[in-house]
Order: structure tokens, then sequence, then C-alpha cells
């Protein structure tokens, strides 16, 4: 998705990366911030530095790439200071400002709308 975004015109150092993974392994490296269902507290919020600074950076743009609503998910969305909110037609209506209606699995689908429509809102 990366490459997608910097052949898109979009800068390198404009693109922030937050994964989720539903568990990590001891020994497993990333080349990304990675957090999991082990770094919700039991009271909703999410603690981990990484988590906690992609919420609060005000982005122009965040790209909500999952088709499967998961808690920690729909909370680091819900909690994001961006401006304008992208994701699947399949997730709670409320989160994202807009909405493409495909899966995770259509990603050239979803990059090739999203563009489309990000030039048509005047948003690039």
């Amino acid at each position: 998705m990366v490459n997608e975004l910097i052949n898109k015109g979009i800068a390198d150092n404009d693109i922030k990366i937050l994964v989720f993974k539903d568990k990590i392994k001891k020994n497993e490296v990333f080349d990304y911030p990675v957090f999991s269902h082990k770094d919700l507290s039991w009271t909703g919020t999410v603690d981990k530095k990484e988590v906690k600074d992609f919420v609060a950076e005000p982005f122009d743009l965040l790209i909500n790439y999952y088709d499967t609503e998961k808690v920690a998910l729909l909370l680091v969305s819900h909690l994001s200071k961006a401006s304008f909110k992208v994701g699947f037609a399949s997730i709670d209506k409320r989160l994202n400002h807009f909405m493409i209606n495909t899966n995770a699995e259509n990603y050239k689908v979803f990059m090739d709308e999203l563009f489309k429509y990000l030039k048509i809102l005047n948003k690039i």
C-alpha cells in the first residue's frame, strides 16, 4: 500500500502506518508499529506509546484498511484526530466520513476508488 500511495503522489515521510495483529509472537519483528488485543485495557484505552502517538496526530487522511470489525481497530479509528477518515462500507457507518463498497482482498479496487473520490472531493 505504501508504494501505491507514493506512486499517487503522497510523500513517503507523510505516510504513517499502524498495524494490528490478533496475536504477536514473542520474537516477532515488524517494520511498522504493531499493537494487539493485549494492548487494550479493560476500560477501553490503549496505553501503548505508538498507538497513543498515532491517534493524537492530526492527519489529513486516515485510511482504515480493515473490513472486519474488531474492537481494537474500531477504537483506534474512533480516537484518531484525522480530519477525514476513509474505510470499507462493511464497517460501522459512523466511523468513517467516506466508505468504499469492496473488501480488503480487492486492494486495487479500493485504491482506485479512493483516489478517484479524493480528487472529486478536492482532498488531494
